[in-house]
């Protein structure tokens, strides 16, 4: 199917006529850019350059050439250049060339290289790119999770060019590497595609695959080159030399055209003195605004649940107008099996489909050419995803349109009401510590399974080698021989490592057909898919009869029992350890290590409403957390000096609470449901009042840490949303929070403002 002529500024008139134009809060009208062209490099191969040409590519951007030349000359290069800006040509130049020369060896496999990415789907893209060109001599093929066991021989044995991704290299490569030692020994490069979203936990186990990686080559003796392509963000140089350990080249200026871009900040209308229609609902009605205009379009949500409200909520608005486009609706999220996924993929690109909500699945860079517009249903956690997910439409070459609209949030109302820190701020840096050692112990644990460890691995792993290496001999995970230490138990260490800092998935199967409808994180399990929750799969409502903890499944019948479910839990912390500190005034600001213990305990059901109709008690376990925290304590008199009164303590340190969660992601590249926090009028280690806010994963993920560095910024910031916000008590624009186990109470908001006010005085 092909569309007409799409104008950007023409369809956000449209969008905002009559009633709707208060809602357009600020347009922001992006220039072109143009090209700055650069010439082929010599040393490509003649057929290979008549391959690209006969494609319409006939120069290199600038950054390209630049990265083909560093990688040529074997420098690991990051690449980290805008959307849609050609990123993997500049390395498939050196690599297809490397490849290609290899190919003449007497063992026809002179030169391997091999490609990893964050998401299946992204692996499959490259290999249909690469398919497209036909490269002689060349073998490439995509090993995952999907792939059969004859395939993967096939594979090991023969492949020029693997495509994959870090949870198959940490679970199949590297523990079978004596099998893939033909293709190691020749390993010249390792691509690492979408490197910017290697932060927080998942960031520190990636880091440690990468370098047990680059030791199982060493061993082999090859010394690959490692290319990484990022998203702009900050200092990609300092982010790609801490995934591997070893210095990295940074190339950021981008030489790649960019097409005009209308972008809006939009904020959904208030339904009541307190209430502001959630962003999801009121980007559903802009997507089938936008799909009967036949604009294609692809809308953002934060979460599962908010992607299939959103699909739902567009089918039945267009079933009302014109129902043949009903269809030409979907959903598209992680969890999908493998064939649904791609099929979906398949009609987004011959635009069969006009409409996909969809999460961050599709914000990284498949091969989707020709859409007109994002919208993006709240703020997605950082500048660098924003600009990712705004950059998928106009990839063909056309203007485009992109529409941020504004969740009920802190954040976000900061954010639309202060357009210089979405347009003019920098990009955040990408945030992990490589040797948090909840993460690095179980790593060392695989590196010894896969080569005894010896003190020399301080080069890969950094200084603590010794003694986590010691703590893992005292647990009997190793022993300790004179050669170094070595693996001692009978199972595969690698099986009690998830990369995704997840743990293990809980299955959602339909009781009457036993189909698995989708998965869902173990450590969300309690809290989305307890007994009696009401679980959303592709617009349609199903309830959990039971959650078998032990069996890894919810089962669940389908129905719509005509209200939602929000769990309730209960939680608290002790302080470990401080390890910084700084005083403001009468007021401690504090971080360090804690452990926090939360349990949920019951559920609400509610009406659309928002009307609570009940609360169920739940029996479940109660869990720890060891991770890092921030947090800060005034004493009694000053909260009294502030004109805050003993009885409204606890709601002022809560609202304070969640507000500043709700804007630590200004500062941080985490989303609030990274972090978590508690507060009480009297906490046993402070013997204070105390403001808490934690990384929520083991060990820490950085987040809380770039929180205190930055106190100032984030505070301060948290202080003028909560001021501004034109609600009278508390909304969730300011203090409330969606994912508040005590159902929003006690909360004061000029109680919040106050203790902020107090604290930010002391500085």
């Amino acid at each position: 199917m092909t569309r007409g002529s799409f104008d950007p500024r023409d369809t956000l008139d449209h969008l905002a006529r009559g009633a709707r134009r208060e809602r357009l809060v600020h347009v922001r009208h992006l220039p072109r850019r143009e090209a700055d062209l650069a010439p082929w490099p010599s040393w490509v191969d003649p057929g290979m350059y008549a391959a690209w040409s006969g494609a319409g590519i006939t120069h290199l951007w600038s950054h390209q050439a630049e990265v083909a030349e560093l990688a040529r000359a074997g420098r690991h290069t990051v690449c980290a250049t805008g959307t849609a800006s050609g990123k993997s040509l500049g390395f498939l130049l050196p690599v297809l060339t490397a490849l290609a020369e290899g190919s003449t060896a007497p063992t026809g496999r002179g030169a391997t290289a091999l490609y990893l990415a964050p998401t299946k789907a992204l692996a499959g893209d490259q290999l249909a790119r690469l398919e497209a060109m036909a490269v002689p001599g060349v073998r490439a093929a995509v090993y995952d999770g999907d792939t059969p066991p004859d395939e993967r021989r096939w594979i090991r044995d023969h492949a020029h060019y693997v495509m994959s991704n870090p949870d198959l290299l940490h679970h199949g490569l590297l523990p079978g590497h004596r099998q893939w030692a033909p293709f190691l020994r020749a390993l010249r490069y390792v691509v690492v595609d979408e490197c910017h979203v290697y932060r927080g936990v998942f960031g520190a186990h990636v880091s440690a695959v990468l370098r047990r990686l680059l030791r199982v080559a060493a061993r082999y003796g090859s010394r690959p080159t490692v290319l990484f392509a990022s998203a702009t963000v900050a200092d990609p140089g300092a982010l790609a030399t801490a995934l591997i350990g070893q210095d990295v080249v940074a190339v950021t200026r981008d030489g790649s055209p960019r097409e005009a871009t209308t972008f809006a900040l939009w904020e959904p209308p208030m339904l009541s003195e307190d209430t502001r229609r959630s962003a999801v609902s009121e980007t559903s009605s802009l997507l089938a605004d936008l799909v009967l205009r036949d604009v294609q379009t692809v809308a953002f949500a934060r979460s599962r649940v908010g992607v299939e409200a959103m699909a739902a909520a567009t089918r039945r608005d267009l079933g009302d107008v014109d129902p043949a486009l009903v269809p030409r609706i979907a959903a598209y999220r992680g969890g999908y099996l493998p064939e649904d996924r791609r099929e979906l993929e398949r009609a987004l690109r011959e635009r069969d489909l006009l409409g996909l909500a969809t999460t961050t699945a599709l914000e990284l860079g498949i091969d989707i050419e020709g859409l007109d517009a994002v919208l993006i249903a709240g703020w997605p956690g950082t500048r660098a995803s924003l600009w990712q997910q705004a950059g998928r439409a106009g990839r063909a070459g056309a203007e485009s349109l992109a529409v941020l609209v504004a969740s009920d949030d802190p954040l976000d109302t900061y954010l639309v009401h202060h357009p210089e820190a979405v347009f003019e701020a920098p990009v955040e840096a990408s945030v992990f510590d490589p040797e948090n050692p909840h993460v690095l112990t179980p790593h060392l644990a695989a590196a010894a399974a896969e080569l005894p460890l010896t003190e020399a691995d301080t080069q890969w792993f950094g200084p603590k080698v010794p003694a986590l290496a010691e703590a893992l001999v005292a647990g009997g995970v190793l022993r300790r021989r004179p050669a170094g230490w070595y693996w001692a138990r009978p199972d595969r260490p690698g099986d009690h490592v998830d990369l995704r800092g997840i743990g293990t998935t809980v299955r959602i199967v339909e009781s009457r057909t036993g189909r698995v409808l989708g998965t869902v994180d173990a450590a969300r399990a309690d809290s989305a898919v307890h007994t009696g929750a009401v679980y959303v799969h592709q617009g349609q409502p199903y309830v959990v009869t039971e959650l078998d903890l032990a069996g890894a499944a919810a089962h669940v019948v389908a129905g719509d029992p005509g209200w939602s479910t929000q769990a309730r839990s209960v939680s608290e912390f002790r302080i470990l350890a401080t390890a910084r500190e700084q005083r403001w005034g009468p007021a401690t600001l504090s971080f360090g290590s804690v452990e926090v213990t939360s349990q949920v305990t019951s559920f609400l059901r509610r009406l659309p409403t928002g009307e609570v109709i009940g609360e169920h008690p739940l029996d479940l376990p109660r869990r720890t957390l060891s991770t890092t925290a921030v947090w800060w304590t005034l004493p009694d008199e000053q909260l009294a000096q502030a004109g805050i009164e003993e009885q409204q303590v606890p709601g002022a340190l809560h609202a304070a609470e969640h507000a500043s969660i709700g804007l630590l992601p200004l500062i941080a590249t985490c989303d609030r449901w990274d972090i978590g926090g508690v507060s009480t009028a009297l906490h046993p280690d402070t013997g204070l009042p105390t403001v808490l806010v934690y990384d929520g994963h083991p060990g820490g993920a950085g987040f809380a840490e770039q929180g205190f560095h930055r106190a100032g910024t984030w505070l301060a910031a948290t202080l003028e949303a909560v001021r501004a916000c034109g609600c009278a008590t508390g909304c969730p624009s300011c203090v409330q929070s969606p994912k508040c186990g005590n159902g929003n109470h006690p909360l004061s908001k000029i109680g919040a403002v106050r203790v902020l006010t107090h604290l930010l005085a002391g500085r």
